[in-house]
């Protein structure tokens, strides 16, 4: 019997590289390496790059296996490496990270870390493959434009974050990925100057003794080599400017229904109030009883989807409500979510509403914490922006200790009418 399961363990290197482990009962075991570089990091003309690298790094990398030498693995090998044991390799690209993780049988964790590690460090971009992969990825954008419901998140942060890097979609553009994908060059150059150890971090969970896994990262790191550096500071990033007041776009899309997004800056990671900001969100439209949700779907029957989201970023953050509805509805719709927004300003909650929040609120985190992946996911972000990983029983304890008080004081600073966004497709 484990008498540390559920404990959680960190280390950090000299160089500035991360390890942050969950000792867990599961025969599962999850190893994930995270870096901070993302969209925000690309230059305009290269927009698309941390995704293009995310995609093309599966397509063929070089592997050091110790007195077996050095191999070189196609993205063939490369899948049946994790998937030929049963096991699972997924990546993703956000504005501001790049992150690349497995699930396997624990008994294959330090094979599976290797080869992650080998993803990140060495890969080769042999160009027959990636030429190919620049199809995939092409596709994926018009895939994207087909779709108003996802595509409107991305020109609602243009909107939002209008002229800074922030603006610009993650995927990139047709004529941004033609250009980075003429050389294999520039793709591994691009990955030198922003994959450093340290703004990297291997996250890990399972029954795997944090020992064994603290001596796996430094063999495979020393023997595979790549990744140099302290990293690039987030000083570097180009600031957020202020947004002073809310600006409005509309789009003829040629869509059945009317979509709308409004919304606006909020907090960034880290922030004193971003718990409860995170509160705030779920009462608005975070849930099937949301305010916004009784409002639109179940009183009015204006509209199948209307949610709200809150999304913190390393030196900023966005709040936003999405809707659909038919285009004679639109307008109505939008200004019944402004109704619900002046409410949460003018009027505190009752002592039951914040009780009632709150229960909810722990009720949902409790569950979510049974996922596995989300969580080991969301420990490496943790690990990534501050340094430890808190469990969701000590995050919500912060959260029990707010007030109505607190969450009508930041109600009226996030949720200003003036410095609102609104966006349309119709």
């Amino acid at each position: 019997m484990n008498t540390d399961n559920d404990s959680i363990y960190y280390h950090t290197w000299a160089d500035g590289l991360r390890l942050v482990h969950k000792h867990t009962g599961s025969p599962v075991a999850y190893a994930g390496i995270m870096t901070g570089a993302g969209t925000r990091d690309e230059e305009p003309e290269e927009n698309g790059m941390a995704h293009y690298i995310e995609h093309c790094v599966f397509k063929g990398c070089l592997t050091n296996e110790g007195s077996r030498g050095t191999r070189e693995l196609s993205a063939r090998r490369i899948i049946d490496r994790v998937e030929g044991i049963g096991g699972e390799i997924n990546a993703y690209t956000t504005k501001e990270e790049t992150v690349f993780y497995a699930a396997t049988p624990a008994q294959y964790f330090s094979r599976t870390l290797r080869l992650l590690w080998s993803l990140v460090s060495n890969p080769t971009f042999p160009k027959e493959e990636t030429d190919k992969e620049c199809g995939v990825i092409l596709d994926e954008i018009e895939s994207y434009n087909d779709s108003p419901s996802e595509l409107i998140y991305d020109d609602f942060e243009g909107l939002v974050f209008n002229g800074h890097p922030l603006a610009m979609p993650i995927l990139g553009t047709r004529k941004t990925l033609r250009r980075i994908s003429r050389s294999a060059e520039t793709a591994a150059e691009w990955m030198r100057s922003h994959y450093k150890r340290g703004n990297t971090v291997i996250f890990s969970q399972g029954n795997v003794p944090f020992a064994r896994v603290r001596a796996a990262v430094e063999r495979i790191t020393a023997e595979s080599g790549g990744l140099v550096g302290s990293g690039m500071p987030s000083s570097e990033r180009l600031l957020v400017p202020a947004l002073v007041e809310g600006r409005e776009a509309h789009f003829r899309k040629h869509t059945h229904q009317s979509h709308a997004m409004l919304g606006g800056r909020a907090y960034n990671i880290g922030h004193k109030k971003q718990l409860g900001m995170y509160l705030l969100n779920h009462i608005l439209g975070g849930s099937m009883s949301s305010r916004l949700n009784m409002t639109l779907r179940e009183k009015e029957g204006l509209v199948y989807t209307i949610e709200s989201q809150y999304t913190p970023l390393s030196d900023s953050g966005y709040w936003n409500i999405y809707l659909a509805c038919e285009p004679r509805n639109r307008e109505h719709c939008v200004e019944l979510c402004m109704k619900e927004l002046r409410r949460l300003r003018e009027e505190k909650l009752s002592p039951a509403q914040f009780r009632r929040a709150l229960v909810q609120l722990h009720g949902q985190m409790a569950i979510s914490a049974e996922n596995q992946e989300n969580n080991v996911l969301a420990m490496g972000k943790q690990m990534l922006y501050h340094n430890c990983a808190p469990t969701w029983q000590q995050t919500f304890a912060h959260i029990g200790k707010l007030t109505a008080e607190d969450l009508q004081d930041i109600a009226n600073e996030v949720f200003c009418e003036a410095e609102t966004c609104l966006l349309t497709y119709e």
